[in-house]
């Protein structure tokens, strides 16, 4: 689908589920149409999710819709929707309501059904937002956990844990997560805000590239001006890209280097980390390449995208 005049080495691929709330900010939409044009990945389904707990103009009960809407959106900006149509599904369209109790939907059913498939190339899942659909997932069939790895972007700074945006739309979601045998790579807030750029660095080098490049660059720039009165966030001349940061994981060589392995503790309804809960160790990163990530994300964007039009 996409030239960069070499190829990945079959066995060196992994199956792939991209999980993400595409409509509550900006970013998401970078790191989708990143995702999509990385050939090491072979991704077997797009899950819209939820953003319940900030609905915005959207309203309570429409966000995972508007999350579904502007995936198909990217896609077809990049030209790509007749591969991916049968790829995208809708995820719960809230919270799950305790840590017992799954909520049904077709993105929790897609996660089960990827996990149970015979295929010698491992099976990742990135979540750049909530985890109910994964939590849901883990409640309706748990022999999934010993299936695939899920790859988060979320939760606070260790040790202590605190407010972030993706552990706080569902609480209960994580407890499952971290409670259970399931693989997991944790990115936390002060990692993933590791991933800064500039708006002047993005119309320099996003913009130029083809309708889906002036669409990243106009609808991160209409969200900064729509939120200008908004003192703590955003900061009017800069982005966190830290959703991308489930590339970098995936692609980057430095193993064994940036992350430590954590017993995985439970979290308070404060958002804070429960530690010595006698639960599997976890992977929480500590450091990220930046420059591999947004270096592969502009390279890519201009091999594809760099000579079409944006019109």
């Amino acid at each position: 689908m996409f030239d960069y005049g070499f190829t990945v080495p079959d066995k060196k691929k992994i199956r792939l589920i991209v999980h993400t709330d595409c409509k509550n900010e900006a970013d998401d939409q970078f790191a989708l149409a990143h995702h999509l044009m990385t050939p090491k990945f072979m991704i077997k389904a797009i899950i819209a999710g939820h953003f319940e707990k900030n609905p915005q103009e959207y309203g309570s009960g429409n966000t995972v819709y508007a999350s579904r809407d502007e995936i198909l959106k990217i896609l077809s900006l990049m030209g790509i929707e007749k591969e991916y149509r049968d790829k995208v599904f809708t995820g719960a369209p809230g919270p799950v309501p305790d840590d017992k109790t799954p909520v049904d939907s077709e993105g929790a059913r897609a996660i089960i059904a990827q996990a149970m498939e015979e295929d010698e190339h491992p099976l990742f899942a990135v979540f750049l937002g909530s985890l109910t659909d994964l939590a849901s997932a883990i409640l309706l069939e748990p022999k999934i956990c010993d299936r695939m790895t899920a790859v988060w972007i979320g939760g606070g700074k260790y040790p202590c844990g605190g407010w972030e945006f993706n552990l706080w739309q569902d609480i209960a979601a994580a407890n499952v997560v971290f409670a259970s045998s399931m693989p997991l790579w944790q990115i936390p807030i002060n990692v993933y805000k590791q991933i800064a750029v500039s708006l002047t660095e993005l119309a320099l080098k996003v913009r130029p590239c083809g309708a889906v490049g002036k669409y990243l660059f106009e609808q991160m720039a209409d969200f900064n001006e729509k939120h200008g009165d908004q003192m703590a966030w955003p900061h009017g001349e800069s982005w966190g890209l830290g959703d991308q940061a489930s590339v970098t994981v995936l692609l980057e060589e430095r193993e064994r280097m940036n992350y430590d392995w954590i017993p995985a503790p439970a979290i308070s309804p404060e958002l804070n980390y429960i530690h010595g809960q006698n639960h599997r160790p976890i992977r929480v990163y500590h450091t990220l390449d930046a420059r591999l990530t947004m270096e592969d994300f502009y390279a890519k964007l201009q091999f594809n995208f760099g000579n079409a039009s944006a019109s």
